[in-house]
């Protein structure tokens, strides 16, 4: 990991457990959410870029609608979960309301994320909720660099919400080695038991050292212990 990306995610990470510690909130409480976020403003940010190219003609009638992101690698977000909307809301809105709605928005616009985004965020005190998103809102990332800051969080809400290593969360490290092992230079790679997709991530950053494309060498299969059996995608 580069030194600046580090430092992006120690400061990052020390200012999002700084305001659970003065919360009072446990880290198992905290840390869905907290990803939840991390992963809404990723998405803000791609969608935002899908956007400016999408942008119809002046004087069309016509907006791109979900199936458009979706071809274009985005997430569709409807305006109420767009990042800028949520940080506007007047003092003394109810932020984990709306980040709860925002949440159940974009799954309803995105089928293939049902059941899969925290919406807890009514257990979060609005005060601590407002500094998160104030501290995300400046983050500009690219999309790998992004899976790092990531993966920095899982492992550091594991080491804060687990009793046995391993139990909740594959250190990184780990699953690179797994991945330089059976060398995924093309095939199906099944994860049988992916929560943050690491072996995914990991068999595509493999494949992109190798000069190749991984969306034409790979496909994946993972079977999620709340939703039993296998989705290739």
């Amino acid at each position: 990991m580069a030194a600046d990306l580090k430092t992006i995610s120690d400061k990052l990470w020390t200012a999002a457990d700084k305001l659970r510690a003065n919360s009072g909130i446990l880290p198992a409480e905290y840390a869905r959410p907290v990803l939840g976020l991390l992963f809404l403003r990723h998405a803000d940010e791609r969608f935002a870029e899908v956007e400016a190219r999408l942008a119809p003609r002046e004087g069309s009638r016509i907006r791109p609608g979900p199936e458009a992101y979706k071809a274009e690698g985005a997430i569709f977000l409807p305006p109420e979960a767009r990042f800028s909307f949520l940080l506007a809301l007047p003092e003394g809105s109810n932020l984990g309301r709306a980040l709860t709605t925002a949440m159940r928005e974009i799954e309803a616009k995105n089928p293939e994320l049902a059941d899969v985004l925290p919406k807890t965020y009514q257990s979060i005190p609005d005060d601590v909720l407002v500094e998160l998103l104030r501290e995300l809102q400046p983050l500009t990332i690219d999309g790998d660099a992004f899976g790092h800051v990531y993966e920095y969080f899982m492992g550091n809400f594991a080491k804060d919400t687990m009793q046995k290593g391993g139990e909740f969360y594959t250190p990184s490290s780990i699953v690179r080695l797994i991945v330089e092992i059976i060398e995924p230079y093309h095939g199906r790679i099944l994860d049988p038991a992916c929560g943050s997709g690491g072996m995914f991530v990991h068999s595509a950053d493999f494949v992109k050292r190798h000069q190749r494309e991984p969306d034409k060498e790979l496909s994946m299969v993972w079977s999620a212990p709340e939703r039993p059996g296998a989705w290739p995608r």
